[in-house]
């Protein structure tokens, strides 16, 4: 059995990116690590959501436990870092934050955990972060220099199929639905990866309930009423069924259908 760290930077972005991965791994025998870099503290809620007293970052690393035991994952671990919010905002500069970190400190503190797990998979996101987040971006970075440092052998940049997430819009669209999360299919040059250069295809949806159940428990980002959760079982099943990777270092041209090889 091998050991999978999947690295990401806020609570939810697991579930949302790699949580079949996580869950089809751990069913599978083999041991699930979590790493995230902030805690989310930029995350928004409606007024009266939190209890009196209570941080947005209290509430979010909860709903990361709920969601890790539900994918099976064994061990949680936070960097230390603060959630740099979107791009562009002043919070990016903010002291401590992860856009403003330290590269080399950062996989540090990775390369740590690493070390400690006796990595044999890393999963980050490709070198802009699936949609320009600058701290999905910074996972990328650091994630590549961590692994580098620690020699993991097998590393996998998760992203988005460009050209699938077309191919579902269009069907969507001929279906008379709505456009989920204002992704238009003529216009996704920012968004994810082409498909040509896609190396792996995880078919998850033999787990596609425990991602649900995963997502659902970050409530206070994703509610029932997100586009996420408000897809009907066939559409969520169709959009998010198989989770896709880029293999760093590997031929351009390679498929394959899982990350142990």
């Amino acid at each position: 059995m091998a050991t999978l760290v999947t690295f990401h930077a806020h609570p939810d972005d697991e579930s949302i990116a790699t949580g079949g991965t996580m869950a089809k791994a751990a069913a599978a025998g083999h041991r699930v690590v979590l790493v995230l870099a902030t805690k989310g503290e930029h995350g928004e809620v409606a007024d009266g959501f939190l209890d009196p007293g209570e941080e947005i970052w209290e509430r979010r690393v909860a709903e990361t436990h709920r969601a890790a035991d539900l994918l099976g994952v064994q061990r949680v671990a936070f960097l230390g870092y603060v959630d740099s919010g979107m791009m562009g905002r002043p919070t990016n500069d903010a002291p401590g934050s992860f856009w403003e970190a330290d590269t080399g400190e950062a996989a540090a503190r990775l390369a740590t955990i690493l070390d400690e797990e006796g990595a044999d998979v890393l999963t980050i996101y490709d070198d802009m972060g699936t949609y320009g987040h600058p701290d999905h971006i910074q996972v990328h970075r650091v994630g590549v220099l961590a692994a580098e440092r620690a020699g993991t052998p097998r590393v996998y940049e998760a992203t988005a199929n460009r050209d699938d997430v077309r191919r579902a819009l269009l069907e969507a669209r001929q279906g008379g639905l709505e456009m989920p999360g204002g992704l238009d299919p003529d216009n996704l040059e920012s968004f994810g990866q082409p498909e040509a250069l896609i190396t792996t295809a995880v078919d998850v949806s033999g787990f596609i309930d425990a991602k649900r159940a995963a997502m659902a428990a970050h409530a206070s980002q994703i509610d029932e009423t997100s586009f996420f959760l408000a897809m009907p079982p066939d559409a969520f099943a169709r959009a998010f069924g198989t989770e896709w990777y880029i293999r760093r270092g590997v031929a351009a041209g390679t498929r394959e259908t899982d990350l142990f090889g």
